[in-house]
C-alpha cells in the first residue's frame, strides 16, 4: 500500500494498481518488446509458469510522498536506446502523476536483454 500525504488529505493506492499501471503505460512504448522478470518474487512466479504477468518488470519504492520506479525490461534491436529511455521516464512519470496524483521522484530503466 502506498501512503501519501498532501494538502487535501491522506491518498491510499494499492501497489498493484501502480505497478499495473506502469507496467500498461511501458508496454505502449515504441521499441519495447517485454518486460522482464526481477527480483525472488517475481523469479519464483516466472518459475512457476507466470511469465506474463502485467507486474513483471516494475519495481516500486516510495520516498516521503514521491515514488521511486525501477523498470526492466527488453527493448527491439535496432532502436535507439537513448530515446526509447528517455520516452519511457517521461510517460511513466507524466501517467502516474496524472492518473494516481503521486510525484515521481525517479525512475531507473534497466534495459536486461534485446530482441530481434
Amino acid at each position: 500500500m502506498i501512503k501519501v500525504n498532501n494538502h487535501i488529505g491522506r491518498i491510499e493506492l494499492s501497489s498493484n494498481y501502480l505497478k499495473k499501471l506502469i507496467a500498461t503505460t511501458v508496454a505502449s512504448c515504441f521499441g519495447v518488446a517485454g518486460m522482464n522478470s526481477y527480483g525472488p518474487v517475481q523469479g519464483i512466479r516466472s518459475l512457476l509458469g507466470c511469465e506474463d504477468a502485467i507486474d513483471n518488470g516494475v519495481i516500486i519504492r516510495q520516498n516521503n510522498n514521491t515514488l521511486i520506479v525501477d523498470l526492466h525490461i527488453t527493448v527491439s534491436y535496432g532502436i535507439n536506446i537513448t530515446a526509447i529511455v528517455d520516452s519511457i521516464i517521461n510517460k511513466v512519470r507524466f501517467t502516474v502523476e496524472e492518473e494516481a496524483g503521486i510525484e515521481v521522484s525517479k525512475v531507473n530503466v534497466y534495459i536486461d536483454s534485446m530482441q530481434s
